[in-house]
């Protein structure tokens, strides 16, 4: 069953309840027949209830293998600790699965691709009679999202409940049977899916036809002189990667995953060491040594990871709106209230963020939202940004918000900043992006404009050598 909805519609919220890590307010949840009421995920998990959060929930400090049984690390006939069942029993799973993946590697050493897979089979080896996968592909590649789909249709065979949450429209005909649709927290629609079309399912989610979404965009045609200019390019992670972005113009970077395009935004970013090459940003050869010399510059970057890198989770909406710019509205030590309410607010309006006040928990808003306040930060009156990194900023994010985002992207380039957009999804890119740099093992293999980009032609460049 697909569970589909906006940002914000309650999705997770139901997950967390049905997985007792939240408390219902009223109503009531039937397993196998009988009312239960979980009080702790424990309770729900050893009911037969998985759910493997958008949110990765591992030990990061700790083996991969132990990630894969805790709670039910494996002992021998002493009662005591056996480190080598575990390790071939966490290694039957990983083979399964396909993956290579040391069992004794760190959890936390591992790229976000395979963290999350290490989630997924967590969630396997459990046995569990109820699995809720939320927004599990967004981090993985075609081959592993094969795999996972192997996987849910096994678990389908074997009789078990798959509840499954993504904002992929062509995944929910894939792997599902039925589709349960919100909005605002409310059911508004329940479908076959073999009886619905894509088109229906983005009506009941948005309220409205958004149509063709890229046709529709409000483009930048007139590009200024060239703002940044990378000539070979090298870090300890890509080698030889060179371009250009001019004012008012959107540069997609495409390639596979390991390709190397985040590791090219932090260099930029200064957030990664430059060990050769030449960077010449707004007329002046560049050595940002952190980000904040790069941010001072007129350079901001959106990253993968909003919730590890990019957000204070714990902090107000408020708060991570001004966080670059709490110099520039302090009055001596103390900071201007008036300020940062003004900022916070005006991010909150322009970017349309579901938030009852600017004093709400970041950590509390769903992934979309999270976005659209980073974007208010790096857009705000105070920061002169002059070039915008935006890694996957559509990653976990419904098809309407994408909408927004895409147009944007190209609201940015309207007002003469110059976009770097990297995403997984190559249809965004070639839609999105005026000309694409395609990467692959750390270098570029190629580029081309928008109006000669097929995801063909795209593809076979990112499988260069």
């Amino acid at each position: 069953m697909a569970l589909l909805g906006e940002n914000g519609a309650g999705k997770s919220t139901l997950l967390k309840i049905m997985s007792g890590d939240q408390s219902a307010d009223d109503g009531e949840m039937l397993l196998n027949g009988a009312p239960v009421h979980f009080g702790s995920p424990y309770a729900a998990i050893s009911a037969g209830i998985s759910v493997i959060y958008q949110e990765r929930q591992l030990m990061s400090q700790m083996s991969v293998m132990e990630n894969l049984f805790p709670g039910a690390l494996p002992k021998n006939k002493l009662g005591l600790f056996n480190k080598h069942k575990l390790y071939t029993d966490a290694l039957e799973i990983i083979n399964k699965f396909g993956l290579p993946i040391d069992p004794a590697e760190k959890a936390g050493r591992l790229n976000v691709a395979h963290q999350q897979m290490i989630e997924i089979m967590k969630a396997y080896r459990r046995g569990a009679d109820i699995i809720a996968f939320d927004e599990p592909t967004a981090p993985l590649t075609d081959a592993e999202i094969t795999i996972l789909f192997d996987i849910i249709r096994e678990l389908r065979a074997d009789g078990k409940v798959v509840i499954y949450v993504s904002h992929r429209l062509s995944e929910i005909f894939q792997v599902t049977d039925d589709i349960v649709v919100m909005k605002d927290g409310k059911l508004v629609a329940t479908l076959k899916t073999n009886e619905t079309d894509e088109g229906e399912l983005i009506k009941a989610m948005v309220g409205r036809d958004i149509g063709d979404t890229y046709a529709g965009l409000n483009r930048n045609t007139q590009y200024g002189d060239v703002l940044l200019d990378v000539k070979n390019l090298r870090t300890p992670y890509v080698h030889d990667v060179s371009f250009q972005a001019r004012r008012g113009e959107v540069i997609g970077l495409a390639g596979l995953v390991g390709a190397g395009r985040t590791e090219v935004a932090r260099a930029l970013f200064g957030a990664d060491p430059v060990t050769d090459g030449e960077i010449t940003f707004d007329g002046k050869v560049v050595k940002f040594k952190t980000p904040r010399d790069a941010i001072n510059a007129g350079i901001a970057l959106c990253p993968e990871d909003r919730k590890e890198q990019g957000l204070i989770l714990g902090r107000t909406i408020k708060d991570n709106v001004v966080m670059p710019v709490v110099d520039k509205i302090a009055n001596y030590k103390f900071m201007n209230n008036r300020r940062v309410n003004e900022l916070a607010d005006t991010a909150v309006e322009k970017y349309s963020i579901k938030t009852p006040s600017i004093d709400k928990i970041v950590g509390e808003l769903s992934g979309g939202n999270q976005q659209k306040v980073i974007l208010g930060r790096w857009t705000s009156e105070e920061i002169d940004t002059k070039l915008l990194i935006l890694d996957e900023p559509t990653k976990g994010i419904d098809v309407g918000t994408k909408a927004e985002i895409y147009q944007m992207v190209c609201d940015f380039a309207r007002q003469g900043i110059a976009v770097i957009f990297i995403s997984s999804e190559l249809t965004e890119v070639i839609n999105v992006a005026d000309r694409i740099i395609v990467m692959h093992n750390g270098h570029v293999t190629g580029q081309i404009d928008r109006a000669d980009a097929t995801e063909e032609n795209v593809l076979a460049m990112a499988m260069l050598d």
